[in-house]
């Protein structure tokens, strides 16, 4: 099974950030960049939005959080070899029903870096096979390795919309 045209149309934008050739180096290797965004931040900051109807820093975030959990489960199920298509998600409804507002900034920073930690670890444990198994999520199909270069693409990508819209 192939990587769909879906993928390579839509995800691309995301891979194409990727510096990195191996998926654990790409990984750890935003732990500065991350360090970096969270420190640039304020509480009050992260209440802002660039435009009405935009998410806030602080609903962006979570929406990182969100996408990362998401794809590293994807990850998971393609590498244990799950056979039924995974379901896609709105992240606009997510947003809308995350109550990231209500939280803090810091709380916010400490759940990211936790769930990048659990990210790192898991991408670890697979073997090379595993790695490159492909699987079906949503109208796409990808490797377990693209789904991790996906998401290290989607920080990076949220990372510039940060600097060039709400000017981190």
């Amino acid at each position: 099974m192939e990587e769909s045209a879906v993928y390579k149309n839509y995800f691309e934008r995301y891979t194409s950030l990727v510096p990195e050739r191996e998926i654990l180096s790409a990984l750890a290797g935003q732990h500065k960049i991350m360090n970096d965004f969270f420190h640039a931040v304020t509480e009050e900051k992260s209440q802002y939005a660039y435009a009405e109807g935009k998410w806030t820093l602080r609903e962006m975030l979570q929406h990182m959080i969100d996408t990362e959990r998401i794809f590293s489960y994807r990850a998971l199920a393609i590498a244990r070899k799950e056979a039924q298509t995974l379901p896609g998600y709105d992240e606009n409804v997510y947003a809308a029903n995350s109550d990231a507002n209500c939280r803090t900034w810091a709380n916010l920073v400490e759940e990211m870096k936790i769930v990048r930690e659990s990210t790192l670890l898991l991408f670890t444990s697979f073997s090379l096979d595993m790695l490159n198994t492909t699987g079906n999520f949503s109208t796409a199909a990808a490797t377990v390795n693209t789904l991790g270069n996906i998401l290290v693409g989607h920080f990076y990508h949220h990372i510039n919309i940060a600097n060039e819209k709400y000017l981190i």
